[in-house]
This record gives structure tokens, sequence and C-alpha cells, in this order.
């Protein structure tokens, strides 16, 4: 597999500012945060590494100086990675365009585009042998969805050519949509206007359809994920965990939970469904934790459940109380007998006094 793509260069777009994850994101950009019990990139890396991808430009904006610390020069994942930051947010083609000064691919060549926050099961490899065989502009992956409404859809024709970029509407055309993954030929990357906010998907890619262009679309069914909202997120964690999609980066064996160095997991409390229990974390006798993310030095007291959701970097979680499809922020103290359910955010730092929320009425 590796040798069919030797030396393919890749872009990826981490310029988001992730507020679909807030509190999550407030300190750390979305494709950081642990999932799985490494920064949610470390899982693309691997994975772009073990489809031939040697040399990686990261194009990186909001919190950009955060990237480099955690992968260096990416010499422990096996690849090159070098850092490009725009200035002022240029968009999906800007970011393209401004990262795409760091290639050193040649016109003709094919550079693969993944961004910071889909996990996909998809063959990368596959994707770019079409690209090349076709010999198209711009090849994109796309992936089919149950319901495609909550989507903009991308139809194709008989031989796979992209035939429109169709917003989101009540009634699409096709369940495709864009799973977010493209090979572009260089020199298409090139004729993206420099330094302009420019949409790949609004402006680039119509552009090239009306203008005759090849734009291909490479469609499957594989897993895949973006893990913009808070449920998305634990689910990728989960997924990853449960082994539903593999990954080389994931730290240790799959199975109900995963618990990173020092972790104390209390033989007597109940650990299922995916969770990742992060370094030093802390999960007392009788608690429950279900399909979860916990972070670094996290502590989950006696008798607290914990269901389908995040808990921040040294929060605590007092005993008896109840969360369930919820965020806790860094470090917020959720005092005993409270009930946080139905997606509800509690911010870095805040600590919740006894019985302060709840959902029902018995006391």
């Amino acid at each position: 597999m590796e040798s069919s793509l030797p030396d393919l260069e890749a872009i990826l777009l981490v310029g988001g500012q992730g507020t679909r994850l807030r509190p999550l994101t407030l300190g750390t950009p979305k494709p950081l945060l642990p999932t799985a019990g490494v920064p949610f990139l470390a899982h693309q890396l691997a994975r772009a590494r073990s489809f031939g991808v040697r040399r990686i430009v990261f194009a990186t904006s909001y919190k950009a100086a955060m990237f480099e610390p955690a992968f260096g020069d990416g010499t422990a994942f096996g690849l090159s990675l070098e850092y490009m930051t725009e200035e002022t947010p240029l968009g999906t083609g800007g970011a393209i365009r401004n990262a795409g000064e760091a290639l050193t691919a040649g016109p003709d060549d094919p550079v693969l585009i993944l961004n910071g926050d889909i996990l996909s099961g998809h063959d990368i490899g596959e994707q770019v042998r079409l690209h090349r065989a076709r010999q198209a502009a711009v090849t994109l992956h796309l992936t089919e969805v149950d319901d495609p409404s909550r989507f903009g859809c991308v139809p194709t024709d008989e031989a796979g050519r992209v035939t429109a970029f169709l917003e989101k509407t009540p009634n699409p055309v096709t369940n495709r949509i864009n799973a977010g993954c493209y090979v572009f030929t260089r020199s298409v990357i090139d004729s993206i206007p420099r330094d302009e906010v420019v949409s790949v998907e609004r402006e680039t890619f119509p552009g090239l359809i009306e203008s005759g262009e090849l734009v291909l679309g490479y469609a499957d069914r594989t897993y895949w994920l973006d893990v913009g909202t808070p449920a998305a997120f634990v689910r990728g964690s989960r997924d990853l965990v449960l082994g539903r999609l593999a990954s080389p980066a994931l730290p240790g064996a799959t199975g109900e939970y995963l618990a990173l160095d020092g972790a104390l997991v209390s033989p007597e409390a109940k650990v299922r469904g995916g969770t990742a229990v992060g370094a030093r974390a802390v999960v007392e006798a009788g608690a429950s934790v279900v399909g979860s993310v916990l972070s670094d030095d996290c502590v989950v007291e006696a008798g607290a459940s914990v269901t389908d959701s995040v808990v921040g970097r040294g929060a605590r979680i007092c005993a008896g109380t109840v969360v369930h499809d919820a965020v806790i922020g860094d470090g917020a103290v959720v005092g005993p007998g409270n009930e946080l359910q139905n997606g509800v955010r509690i911010w870095p730092g805040v600590e919740l006094p006894e019985r302060a929320v709840r959902y029902s009425s018995d006391v």
C-alpha cells in the first residue's frame, strides 16, 4: 500500500476556532483535543503516513503557536512537518493557497488536503490512484449519509464527474456529501488567488466545474465522522477506543476502556463503552463511567455517574452526581448531588455547590 504513493505531500487544514465545541476549545484548538488518549490530529497523521504521505504542511490560524510544540518536526510520526500561519483567516481556499507556498510538489503532482476535524476510514490510496488515472483537477472524497439534508450534497454523473455543489436543502438530489478530503493537482492550488478569502466549496470547485475542468468524486460508505460538536467528539473517541475505526496512533489495545499512564481506576468502578481515562485521572469505587472522555488529572468520586460526556483536565465530579451528555470544563468542580444532562456545558473553573442543578425532584 505504502509504495504506491511515494513521497505524497499533504496540507492539513487546522485553522478553525471550534466554536461549537466550547468550552473545550477556549484553551486548546479542536485538532489538539485529547481523543482516545492522544491529540485528535495524531490519528490523522498516523493514518496519512500509513498511505505513504511523508510531508505535511499545517495550515494554522487559531492558536497557531500550539501546534508545533505538540508535533515538532514530525520525526516521532515518521513525517516531515511544516507550519504555515494565516495572519487573518482566509477561508478554505485561501488557507490551501497559503500553505501551498511550502509545498515541494511539481505542477502535475497530486497533493492531499485533509481537514483537521474529520475522522475517516476511507482508502486514501484509492482516492489518489483514481485522481492520477483520470488526470483530474480535483478528486473529492464523498461519503454517503442517511440524512443528507443537514449537509450540502454533491451529485456526480455515471463516470464519477461532479456536476454541481448544492447547498443544504430539505429535498437533496443525492445522499452523497462532501467528506472534506481532497486530492488537488498542484497547479490548481497555485491558481487560487493569493492572500484573499476564498471558499473551495463555494468558489474554487464550482469555478472548475464551470470552466470544464475534471472534478471527480470518490464515493464510499466507510466510517466517517465530523467531530465538530461535543456529542460527535465523544463518539469519535469512543469509536477509536472500541476499535470501530482502526488507528495506528491508539496508545493501547482497543476495548471497553483505555487508561493512560498513572490513571487509577478502582476495581469496584464500572468503566466501559469505549471510555478514555486520561493520565493520572481517578475513578473511585462505585463510580460508573460509560462512553466518555476523562481528561488528565480529573476525578470521578464514589457513586458518581458519567455517560457520553467530556470531563476536562483537573475537573472533579463529586459523589452521587449524574453527568449525562454534558461537557465539564477544565478545573471545574461539580458538587455532590447535581444532575447535569441534555448537552449542558460547565465553563472552566466553575464550582457548582451541592444540588445546584437538578433535572428531577427527588432529593
